[in-house]
């Protein structure tokens, strides 16, 4: 039973993460979502739906066009595996609880503003709004877990707490970037972006999810220069830190606390 489960949401997740992929790069480029087809963005050949089954057509096709021969963007393969996975990696940790459901629409919201941020370098308003009507309603249906909350805080008050902290801590940073730098340090998108982040991970993951997302950032971010595959001072898309870093606080913070404080005492 515990494998159909996780080949189910995988399955979804690779459908889902298809589909994400249609979001995020028609909406930041104003398309509708339904129209016109799927096609080949060089010669504008419509996709059959054998074309457009996940990972398995890519696979099938050598990632190339089937009529001009172009190749395709191994981004959308990425995205629909990593859909996928999370989704299987999400039900590994939350188990069959209503916390599933806040995982599988905190990680969608991430695949979605990934593939918007590194193509276009921008997170989307309207995805923004949806997914934080979504995590609200959850929020009240399904509180933080224990493990999440900061000082014994009651759990719709550390979900509030969280969502105010992460947003404004955003905003300041922001504000204080473009004191220093006479421009702007941090994206819009970013900042709401952090809002709805506070309400899944309360207060202390909140700050933990930043950190992690400065870190892994910093460190990409010098590797890329110092190998000169983008140059020195270019802009970098924070979006998929942001993902990174708080995703790995949503799945392992808990445990990742647990275990510093634990070395710490055995020290």
């Amino acid at each position: 039973m515990e494998v159909f489960i996780y080949i189910c949401l995988f399955v979804f997740g690779l459908c889902f993460g298809s589909f994400y992929n249609v979001v995020g790069l028609r909406l930041s480029a104003g398309e509708s979502l339904h129209k016109p087809r799927s096609h080949c963005p060089k010669c504008g050949h419509e996709l059959s739906w054998y074309e457009l089954i996940p990972v398995f057509s890519y696979i099938f096709l050598g990632g190339k066009c089937r009529n001009c021969k172009s190749h395709i963007s191994p981004k959308y393969l990425i995205f629909e595996l990593l859909t996928g996975i999370l989704f299987m990696l999400s039900y590994f940790v939350f188990g069959y609880s209503g916390e599933l459901l806040v995982s599988v629409f905190f990680v969608s919201l991430f695949v979605i503003i990934c593939v918007s941020d590194l193509e276009y370098m921008l997170i989307e308003d309207s995805v923004i709004i949806f997914f934080l009507i979504s995590i609200i309603i959850l929020r009240l249906i399904f509180k933080i877990p224990e493990d999440f909350i900061t000082f014994n805080l009651h759990p719709y008050l550390e979900t509030l707490i969280g969502g105010i902290f992460g947003f404004g801590l955003l905003f300041s940073i922001a504000i204080i970037g473009k004191k220093i730098y006479k421009q702007d340090a941090m994206g819009g998108g970013d900042i709401k972006l952090y809002g709805i982040i506070g309400l899944v991970l309360g207060l202390k993951l909140t700050l933990m999810s930043l950190f992690l997302a400065s870190i892994i950032g910093t460190i990409i971010g010098l590797s890329l220069s110092l190998f000169k595959i983008i140059k020195k001072n270019s802009p970098i898309p924070f979006g998929p830190f942001i993902a990174i870093g708080s995703l790995i606080t949503y799945f392992f913070g808990p445990d990742i606390i647990d275990w510093y404080f634990n070395i710490l005492l055995n020290m």
